[in-house]
């Protein structure tokens, strides 16, 4: 994944889209998600870090209204969504 840095930035200040390929399937998932403590309905820490050289993100995916993770390595594309 380019950008790391800005996907935690966008993350953190609204919804974004990730793109990626599963691991156990070899699918693409496409996931609207977000680090912000607001859209998540409170379920993000305000104190949550997520850093850049980290191998995985760990991120409130707002389809399923879980945390999910996923491997940096694996990501096609991310976005940030607009509403």
């Amino acid at each position: 994944m380019k950008n790391v840095k800005g996907f935690i930035k966008a993350a953190k200040e609204g919804a974004v889209t990730v793109e990626f390929t599963k691991i156990d399937t070899g699918e693409l998932r496409v996931m609207p998600c977000t680090l912000n403590h607001e859209l998540s309905d409170k379920n993000v820490p305000e104190v949550l870090e997520q850093q850049e050289k980290n191998e995985h993100l760990v991120v409130w995916s707002l389809d399923k209204n879980a945390w999910r993770s996923f491997r940096v390595e694996t990501v096609v594309n991310w976005y940030e969504n607009t509403v």
